[in-house]
């Protein structure tokens, strides 16, 4: 049976299995599950605002950790189709169109702004990481606008040119900023989350 799933989804692995069976909809969970083990960030009570949150997994991880007490809200192109706690809301929204409205509506007093984000990949190298980087500066001036001071930013780029300038603006923002590479990222990605932390 499992050389067959396999054969299926070449990408599955050991944390896809792992996803599966903890009813997490994508092995991206534990991306989420080691940057919180190792930085605390989310805490019970808090208000989290996820960008590109579909197919949901970081949506219900966090909303474990905020409880009943907490707020998610979570804006993404897809719809989330999970079942998700009554706390947790999800928009159908661009994050290149998320203005005064949206924050009129949310508020600017989020604990912390959480982005898997990734671009539709072409394989080639130097465009997919100007695609990412787009991606992280729309997700870095919601958070900008969005928290509340002191709050934080957890954002996946992939590493290329602009990433240096990311990692600037992001020393800014916020009095710490920190790099991770969580042991579930693939080997081959060139994925990195950027830590935002205690924003001015």
């Amino acid at each position: 049976m499992r050389s067959r799933k396999s054969k299926g989804n070449p990408w599955a692995d050991h944390y896809t299995r792992k996803a599966r069976k903890e009813n997490f909809p994508a092995r991206s969970v534990y991306k989420l599950e080691e940057i919180q083990k190792k930085h605390r960030l989310i805490r019970k009570g808090q208000k989290i605002l996820d960008l590109g949150c579909a197919p949901g997994s970081w949506l219900k991880y966090a909303a474990e950790i905020t409880g009943s007490s907490g707020r998610i809200v979570g804006v993404d192109l897809k719809p989330v189709t999970i079942a998700l706690p009554n706390q947790v809301q999800v928009i159908e929204a661009d994050v290149f169109s998320l203005e005064g409205p949206f924050f009129d509506a949310q508020g600017r007093d989020f604990n912390g702004v959480i982005s898997d984000m990734a671009p539709a990949t072409t394989g080639h190298a130097s465009t997919d990481a100007a695609r990412s980087a787009a991606l992280c500066q729309a997700a870095l001036s919601i958070a900008e606008n969005g928290l509340a001071p002191g709050g934080f930013f957890i954002c996946k780029i992939f590493q290329g040119e602009d990433f240096n300038a990311f990692l600037n603006r992001i020393k800014a923002l916020f009095k710490k900023q920190k790099n991770f590479k969580p042991q579930s990222s693939r080997k081959a990605s060139r994925e990195m989350f950027v830590i935002g932390t205690d924003k001015k």
